[in-house]
């Protein structure tokens, strides 16, 4: 199982309506992180379940779904996390 099937199996439980994960890997060959076995992701999530949830709340919420990949397969990790009203 890559990486980014991980992520998505392990961001199910939000019931996104939509996801996208990009692999931004290859952008940051030599660097410290990189040379551990850790990628560089860039996450867009759109669920309900951030409804009411500050940014903070939101990112604080991914990550714990995805603790279990950080650091061994996920070095870094940019997030974007709206609720379908907040898409643009």
């Amino acid at each position: 199982m890559t990486a980014t099937d991980a992520i998505r199996d392990l961001l199910a439980s939000l019931a996104p309506e939509h996801i996208e994960i990009l692999d931004e890997s290859h952008r940051h060959a030599g660097h410290a992180g990189a040379a551990g076995g850790g990628g560089h992701f860039a996450l867009t999530v759109v669920s309900r379940k951030f409804a009411n949830l500050s940014a903070i709340e939101r990112h604080r919420q991914v990550y714990a779904l995805l603790s279990a990949l950080i650091p061994a397969k996920i070095h870094a990790l940019s997030i974007v996390a709206h609720t379908p009203d907040e898409r643009g």
